[in-house]
């Protein structure tokens, strides 16, 4: 399944918001190093109850919009 996600990082707390056909995800990390991307995999992992090894990004790893690929 893909997914289309614009990640909001260095957010005062951690949650995934949907609007409009495509998820928003708030992460505390800040987008240095990966750490970003990193909590926006754990994040997902939860909201979809799935391992984090089942989620990968495709597109935009060092962009807000990203395009994520889950398999469940």
């Amino acid at each position: 399944m893909l997914v289309s996600v614009k990640v909001i990082p260095k957010s005062s707390r951690s949650l995934i918001k949907e609007e409009s056909g495509r998820l928003k995800a708030y992460v505390t990390a800040p987008p240095d190093k990966g750490k970003a991307n990193k909590a926006l995999i754990k994040l997902l992992a939860g909201y979809f109850k799935t391992k984090k090894n089942s989620i990968r990004i495709i597109k935009g790893e060092h962009s807000q919009c990203k395009t994520i690929e889950i398999t469940l």
